[in-house]
């Protein structure tokens, strides 16, 4: 599998995390053939020792149809999706796993366990997704929050989805992430909520209630990407234009644009689940390799990153 010459983004992003040991990663369900491929593909490029949970005979007929072996893999037997979500979360509290990659079930299994109050993996900080994207016409790579997670954030929980997008973006190598908070326009209008919320957090980042990174809103999506656009508007920001992350204002319009530059655009995607005590791998069913691949990267690159930062 070669990324360099459509997605060089993301080869950066591989060659990066090939540095790094693999992360013990329990694969949750991986019973069909795009999800198992891509937990043994990640193991091949060494970013995931594979725990695999799932039904053994399920797990060996997927193999099968693969033609790929499973010796050598760690191998945990289960009677369904639901008891495979369950026990990747009890290997994670275990410390025996420090990701989770998400298979052939639905999201909602796999999160459900990890919320859970007792049994589950949060941790102080609201759990969101981003997408990260390789774009063809952009010239680094676009992180994108929240696509999959939170549907209709209230402030403080986008406070939770910047900061957990940022400490994403420092892992990635950015040194000083440039954060567009997204609207339909780009002056505040109490009518729009979300260009209430974009100045709100603006003001939360020069007080120190967001941190690392340089935060400007609201802005219109073309005034986030395009310096030709904010320099039409007037708009003066080291922001506009040069955007590392867009945070969106709700799951929907975050969903919308990753998947409009991704099938429009001819983007590829990959994504996390941040703000849990280890990075979950939430790829959707119809993904392909790369996005797999690429997601145990970006997870490796997180827990190196904090790794580090505790020393």
């Amino acid at each position: 599998m070669n990324a360099a010459t459509k997605h060089p983004h993301f080869e950066a992003l591989l060659k990066k995390a090939q540095a790094l040991p693999a992360i013990a990663t329990a694969v949750v369900h991986p019973v069909d053939e795009l999800s198992l491929n891509g937990a043994l593909e990640a193991a091949r490029g060494g970013y995931i020792t594979p725990i695999l949970i799932a039904p053994h005979a399920k797990l060996a007929a997927a193999a099968a149809k693969l033609g790929r072996t499973l010796e050598g893999c760690s191998c945990i037997d289960v009677p369904h999706s639901h008891a495979a979500a369950e026990k990747a979360v009890a290997l994670v509290r275990a410390g025996k796993a420090d990701a989770i990659m998400k298979g052939a079930l639905h999201t909602d299994e796999v999160m459900d366990a990890a919320i859970d109050k007792e049994k589950g993996i949060r941790t102080e900080r609201r759990m969101s997704h981003v997408f990260v994207l390789d774009v063809a016409s952009y010239p680094k790579p676009l992180l994108i929050a929240d696509a999959a997670i939170n549907i209709y954030p209230d402030l403080m929980t986008k406070r939770d989805i910047v900061q957990n997008t940022i400490e994403l973006a420092y892992a990635l190598g950015v040194s000083t992430p440039k954060v567009a908070i997204l609207s339909a326009v780009e002056t505040v209008n109490p009518k729009i909520t979300s260009t209430v919320d974009a100045a709100a957090l603006c003001k939360m980042a020069e007080r120190g209630q967001i941190k690392g990174g340089i935060l400007d809103g609201p802005l219109a999506f073309d005034n986030a990407i395009s310096a030709k656009a904010a320099h039409a508007k007037g708009i003066r920001s080291p922001v506009a234009g040069d955007a590392d992350i867009l945070i969106a204002p709700d799951m929907e319009a975050g969903n919308m644009i990753a998947k409009q530059l991704e099938y429009l655009a001819g983007a590829e995607a990959a994504g996390i689940v941040l703000g849990a005590r280890v990075p979950i791998m939430l790829t959707s069913r119809a993904d392909g390799a790369l996005s797999r691949v690429v997601s145990a990267a970006l997870a490796q690159l997180l827990v190196y990153h904090r790794l580090q930062a505790k020393k």
